[in-house]
């Protein structure tokens, strides 16, 4: 039985084709626009964008002004539950972040590590408010916390930076005895 080639690569290249258009389309239509639809009806939350992958899936989207955060967060997270079958959800909402709220980040950056490790959340918005009325600049710190992370907010005028930090602290190594 001799077969012929030609027949059989164009065979697997039609196959091949099939099934991954296949697979694409349904990512495309039965996954991820849907849940960039459900994120997009969420209030505050412009531009929307997806990166999904096989265990995880990206979000970074942007907030219009008077948006909450926290409540931007867990309604995205929501969605993600119903419209992503289990995947690990990463949120990136993205600002208009200046040098100068990046610097006053960077400064204030210690004292909020330090109450994170700690697990003392509550000196987290007493430092910050502390810090924002020593700058020069006219900066607003909004910082709230809810089970899963502990939420901040800086701005000032048009210039915004958001910062979501988890409240479980990620375990450095795994120790040989336990």
């Amino acid at each position: 039985m001799k077969l012929r080639l030609l027949p059989v690569a164009i065979t697997l290249v039609v196959s091949s084709a099939v099934l991954f258009g296949g697979w694409f389309m349904y990512q495309a239509v039965a996954m991820e626009d849907p849940f960039l639809e459900s994120i997009a009806a969420v209030p505050g939350v412009e531009s929307p964008e997806l990166e999904l992958g096989r265990e995880a899936a990206v979000v970074r989207f942007t907030l219009s002004p008077d948006a909450n955060l926290r409540e931007a967060v867990q309604d995205i997270a929501a969605a993600a539950e119903s419209s992503l079958g289990g995947r690990a959800v990463a949120m990136q909402p993205v600002g208009q972040p200046s040098r100068a709220l990046d610097d006053w980040w960077a400064g204030a950056l210690f004292d909020v590590a330090q109450a994170m490790e700690t697990r003392q959340y509550s000196l987290i918005p007493e430092r910050l408010n502390a810090l924002a009325s020593q700058s020069p600049s006219d900066i607003q710190v909004v910082t709230e916390m809810d089970d899963v992370n502990v939420y901040i907010t800086i701005s000032n005028g048009e210039n915004r930076k958001y910062v979501v930090l988890p409240r479980t602290p990620a375990m450095m190594g795994v120790w040989p005895n336990e």
